[in-house]
């Protein structure tokens, strides 16, 4: 497939469209990040070319890498009333996302105290695989959890009001209906709510190392090199997963004549219109905002675990919420195409929403300059804050990369890394982790992740946005 690429200007990609596909493909990527593209992957964006009601072109994003039905960093928009919704273009960890939190520390405040830092947070935020949090929720209150998202946190002391303002939707998808949800999904989400998990979810303490746009900067809080930052990693744990996987089966069951006519089964869709496609954006809503409010929770622990282990006042840490975005989700939106608003259900699989400056759905204090975009790379490099731009409302749906992007599965990452020789390796570089097991260091090893930096590269190569700030780990906490 990749012979077939041409290439359209700097980082831009297409692949014509051919056979059953009904538009053609955009693959944002470098020559460098294009030799590591499996093969597997760049058919998969070729396949979604293929759903009925796509719109301009499937679109895949320099951390593309092969996934289940659509490659993870692919974005598409289907027609809200000629398309439908793939749970394979939203994916099993429903609102997987990323949340910054800004403080008034330094790093001399925190480097001498890091590795307590580090071991208090992991004491406070349970982490690992099938932990559950520390707070058990009655079926009844998870599902208010899953209508209420990060309000139903906040409301029972876990933050404040002012935190919800600088979420995605403020936390909550208000179409979520808690009935569309199934007792097994319930019954799973029940113990993990406040829980990182494990896999490539992290808490960092990070500290700003570059700032590349002094005034969005400053506007996000982001006031100079050597300022403390926490950023939270994790999405809707088995609760997301257990909907993925009831309504794939259902729909499989239910479409088996559509199956026949797509080019993968994975790519199974709920048309639009029917009572599958309603049902299924509900219950996808309830698993989003059930990840807001596992986040927020996380929040609260770790204002706890940095006053504790500081002994400042809260007041003078200053810690909040720079933004949160959803990496794994489907919205419906209205963008303009071919001169034309269409209503739309964008789904984006590993990829991050970037509206620009005066998109009335981001926060009145970012509105002039646009909704910072968060990027995580792996706990060796940096992560990034991005701000979206017009262009990516053109091109890409206002969507941009979500993080550096697999080059090793973790079966081969297991083969190449000791988990105490990577934790050893960043000790040297100032870096102190603490993770639940050996083995989750293995498979996250920085050499598993493509170049953050050339990533980030591209995106702004391409005019997807603006580079803004750059931060770099001193203490991880991994599940």
């Amino acid at each position: 497939m990749k012979e077939k690429l041409r290439q359209i200007r700097e980082c831009v990609w297409e692949l014509p469209k051919e056979g059953k596909m009904k538009v053609p493909a955009w693959l944002f990527l470098s020559e460098k990040l294009l030799q590591q593209v499996e093969e597997g992957a760049v058919q998969q964006i070729a396949n979604v070319a293929c759903l009925p009601g796509i719109y301009k072109h499937s679109i895949a994003l320099p951390d593309m890498h092969f996934g289940y039905g659509f490659p993870i960093g692919g974005v598409a928009a289907l027609d809200a009333k000629e398309g439908g919704l793939s749970p394979g273009g939203i994916g099993f960890d429903i609102n997987c996302g990323v949340r910054l939190l800004r403080t008034n520390l330094r790093v001399e405040d925190v480097k001498p105290k890091i590795q307590q830092l580090v071991e208090q947070i992991f004491r406070n935020v349970p982490s690992g695989v099938g932990r559950g949090g520390k707070v058990k929720l009655t079926a009844g209150q998870t599902r208010d959890v899953l209508e209420m998202g990060a309000r139903w946190a906040v409301e029972n002391g876990y933050g404040y009001e002012k935190d919800l303002e600088h979420l995605e939707e403020r936390g909550c998808m208000r179409q979520a209906d808690a009935s569309k949800v199934s007792e097994k999904a319930v019954k799973r989400g029940m113990p993990q709510l406040g829980s990182l998990g494990a896999g490539n979810h992290f808490l960092e303490v990070q500290q700003v190392t570059e700032i590349y746009q002094p005034e969005i900067a400053k506007v996000f809080g982001i006031q100079e090199v050597g300022q403390i930052c926490v950023m939270i990693h994790t999405g809707s744990r088995g609760l997301g997963h257990q909907i993925c996987t009831d309504y794939l089966n259902l729909l499989e069951s239910r479409f088996r004549d559509l199956l026949k006519t797509l080019p993968d089964r994975e790519l199974v869709f709920a048309p639009a219109g029917t009572q599958e496609c309603e049902d299924y954006f509900k219950a996808m809503c309830c698993g989003a905002n059930f990840a807001w409010a596992n986040r927020q929770m996380i929040t609260h622990w770790v204002r706890q675990a940095i006053i504790s282990v500081l002994k400042m006042p809260e007041e003078d840490i200053g810690l909040e919420i720079v933004y949160d975005v959803a990496h794994n989700i489907g919205k419906l939106e209205k963008h303009k195409i071919n001169g034309e608003v269409k209503e739309v259900f964008v789904h984006r699989k590993g990829g991050t929403r970037c509206f620009g400056p005066g998109n009335p759905d981001i926060p009145k204090d970012y509105q002039a300059v646009g909704q910072p975009v968060l990027v995580p790379g792996d706990m060796g490099s940096a992560s990034y804050v991005l701000v979206g731009t017009e262009r990516a409302e053109e091109e890409s749906f206002s969507s941009v990369c979500h993080g550096a992007g697999r080059v090793l599965s973790r079966h081969a990452a297991l083969k190449k890394y000791r988990g105490e020789k990577v934790k050893q390796e960043l000790a040297g570089r100032g870096i102190s982790v603490r993770s639940a097991s050996w083995g989750v260091l293995a498979e996250e090893a920085p050499g598993v992740y493509k170049d953050i930096h050339e990533v980030v590269r591209v995106c702004e190569a391409a005019g997807l946005s603006k580079t803004v700030a750059k931060l770099v780990p001193l203490g991880v906490v991994k599940g």
